[in-house]
């Protein structure tokens, strides 16, 4: 009898439940429930991220952001990667804390969004991660591990910042 778990095929035994540090690299990797979505888990990891941001992470000052991100992109490195070897894949789809560094890099440079701004935002943000134009699918190859599975959710955040700059410089409202 063959399943499928998030780590491909397994055969008759079920796998173990992880433990310890094993388990909360996986809910953190996961944003706890945002990864185990059934349909897009990236999608719903950058949801959550975004729906988050204006409590979480927008009032703070700039220097706070910036502290906020890079303790996300660290954690995220580390629960990531460990989760990556739990489950036995590269980049495994449950994993979106990714989501979250990318979601609120594309959001870093603007101290408020109006709601209109945190949904454009979202979506420009999700465009660039799923396209991987140019140099977010180039930096899927500049670190391994951990890291690696952050970088380009965190380059595709910083494209979806720049468009949203520019609209936000054309008079568009963000």
């Amino acid at each position: 009898m063959n399943t499928m778990h998030d780590n491909g095929p397994e055969r008759c035994a079920p796998p173990q439940a992880p433990r310890g540090l094993d388990r909360l690299a996986l809910e953190v990797a996961r944003v706890w429930y945002a990864g185990r979505s059934p349909v897009a888990p990236g999608t719903m990891g950058s949801a959550v991220a975004a729906l988050l941001a204006p409590w979480l992470f927008l009032p703070l000052p700039l220097g706070w952001r910036v502290a906020l991100l890079l303790a996300v992109f660290c954690g995220g490195a580390w629960a990531a990667g460990r989760a990556a070897r739990v489950l036995g894949r590269c980049d495994p789809g449950s994993v979106v804390i990714d989501e979250v560094a990318g979601q609120w890099t594309a959001m870093l440079p603007f101290a408020t969004l109006s709601p209109l701004g945190v949904l454009a935002a979202f979506v420009l943000f999700r465009v660039f991660d799923i396209l991987k134009p140019g140099p977010v699918g180039a930096s899927e190859s500049w670190l391994d591990g951990g890291p690696g599975i952050m970088i380009d959710d965190v380059v595709a955040g910083v494209c979806a910042a720049v468009v949203l700059a520019v609209l936000s410089w054309l008079g568009l409202p963000v």
